[in-house]
Parts: C-alpha cells; structure tokens; sequence
C-alpha cells in the first residue's frame, strides 16, 4: 500500500479482496456473497432512482449508475460488486436502436432481418468510444467504493446478444436468430465476428477504467443444443476470453478473473470449464457437487 493509501493506478487501496482470491482458487475464510442482480426492484431506493428517467438514460448516466451499484452495499453486507449497466449497450454502440419497454423489456424497432442488414451496423472498433460513459461509471464507482469491496464488470456474450439483435427482443423460442443458424451460416458467423470484435475491446476497457473482474454472460445458452452451442457459441466464447487476456497483457495490466456464465449450459460444463476463464457459474438446474466433479482441475472457482 502506497503512503497516500491509494494502489497503483489511484484507486483507493482494497479491503477486503475476498471474492478476488477465491475467482483465483486460492483458500478464503468464508465463502464470498455477491448477486448478479444485486442493483434490483427489490430495493425501494433502487426504484426510487429509476423513477427519474427511462432505463438507458440511467445506464448512459455515471452518476446514477454509480449510485445503483452501491445501493445494494449499504444495506447488505456483500463481498463484491457489478456495475449498473446493461448487455445491450453493444448492439446500441453498434448503431441499433433499443428501447426498455415497461412491462415487455427490450425492443429493437428495426432487428436483423436479412443478411445485408449486417453493412448498417458500425465498425466494431468505434465502440470503445460510444461506451466511454460504461468507463466513466466504473472509474467513478471504483472512487467511491473506497476499497469496500471488489467492483465486477461485465457484457453479453456473443450467441446472445446476436439473439436480441435479430429478434427484436425477447423470444421464449428464439426461432428466427436459430433460422439464421441454419439458413444463413455464413452471416451468423460474420455477426458473431462483429460482436467479438466489439466485446474485446469493451471489457479490456473496463478493466482500464478500474473493474478489477469481469464476467460474460451468455444468458440464451439453454436455446441451443451441445452441436449448436459447440459451433456457434463456444468459440466465440473462447476467443473473448483469449483475446482480453492478451490485450492485458499487451497493455502492460495486471489479469483480472473472469467469469463465464452460461444459462442452462448444463451439457456444457466440461467444454466451458477449458474456454479459458478462471470461474463457471452455475445457475439452479446444476448440482454444484456434480459440476465440481465434472470440472476439477480445469478452473479455479465453479
């Protein structure tokens, strides 16, 4: 610890690194707490703050975003925290208009429908820059943390944000993105491609502006197959994680834990166990006991 009690890069000194040796397989006294919906409804604070303006001028606002994050650790005593953002400012940074429905969720009024519609989406590579207010929020809650505990960034990874892409939305099915899979291959991959490249960049970025982990959440794994999945989901996965480590690297920073979760990934446990992140979550259909046997050795933290 510097003299000034701040780290390295000016953030104030961490307290309580629980979370982060755990993500790191190293033995912890207590097994860590933190909730991937911590900023939520169920907090009368948090609805009050949303209130105020519509859902994507909170998440273009580093203030209130910064404000939701910390809302959940004032009342419980969690070991880690995940910025206020959202999956979807990608597609949004991409140049596709969403829309938060109150009631319905997320709308595209102009999805993916044919394959040209890929040329109205922007260079990946301007998407550091479209999400500079994602960073601002995260340094800014770095601050403020105090060194509390952790702060935990995150993205959508590629199968699913190509889902709300071409579906406009939510799907219980999602039949027209899995049409895409079978009819048009070719563009489901350069779609893909465009969101790796985007993503990349995204979360080395967050790590840059203070979080100190990241996960990737590729909540629609349960619509695809193991055969689906291992072709158009899996390398996609693997790549994002590859890719950030070596930017990290390259940029001279310390490497952060990742996290993989895939909803209703349980045909997959072994396959995302050796993608390169140091944890796997789990969600209620998996027996920890069973996916710990099936993955040991392969990752630090299931």
């Amino acid at each position: 610890m510097e003299a000034n009690g701040l780290g390295p890069q000016g953030f104030p000194e961490l307290k309580n690194d629980t979370f982060l040796r755990a993500a790191w397989g190293e033995d912890t006294d207590y097994t860590p707490v933190w909730c991937m919906r911590q900023a939520g409804r169920y907090l009368p604070e948090f609805r009050e703050t949303r209130a105020a303006q519509d859902f994507f001028s909170t998440c273009r606002s580093p203030e209130a975003c910064c404000e939701l994050t910390l809302q959940p650790l004032r009342r419980f005593p969690l070991d880690a925290a995940i910025i206020f953002s959202d999956i979807l400012v990608i597609p949004q940074a991409l140049g596709m208009e969403v829309t938060m429905v109150p009631g319905k969720g997320p709308s595209f009024p102009e999805p993916l429908r044919e394959e040209q519609d890929l040329e109205r989406l922007r260079d990946p590579a301007a998407v550091v820059s479209e999400l500079a207010y994602v960073f601002q929020a995260i340094t800014l809650t770095r601050h403020r943390l105090a060194g509390r505990v952790p702060l935990i960034g995150f993205a959508g990874a590629p199968w699913t944000l190509m889902t709300y892409m071409i579906e406009g939305g939510s799907s219980s099915t999602m039949a027209q993105a899995k049409r895409w899979l079978y009819q048009r291959p070719k563009a489901s991959h350069q779609l893909l491609r465009i969101l790796t490249d985007a993503l990349v960049p995204y979360l080395v970025g967050q790590v840059v502006a203070g979080a100190q982990a990241l996960q990737l959440f590729e909540s629609h794994a349960g619509h695809l197959g193991p055969l689906l999945f291992s072709k158009f989901a899996l390398p996609y996965i693997r790549d994002v994680a590859k890719r950030v480590k070596a930017r990290l690297q390259e940029a001279g920073l310390a490497p952060v834990p990742m996290i993989i979760f895939a909803k209703d990934g349980h045909f997959a446990l072994e396959e995302l166990a050796q993608a390169g992140y140091e944890v796997v979550g789990l969600d209620w259909t998996v027996a920890p006991q069973k996916a710990r046997s099936v993955m040991e050795g392969e990752v630090e933290g299931v």
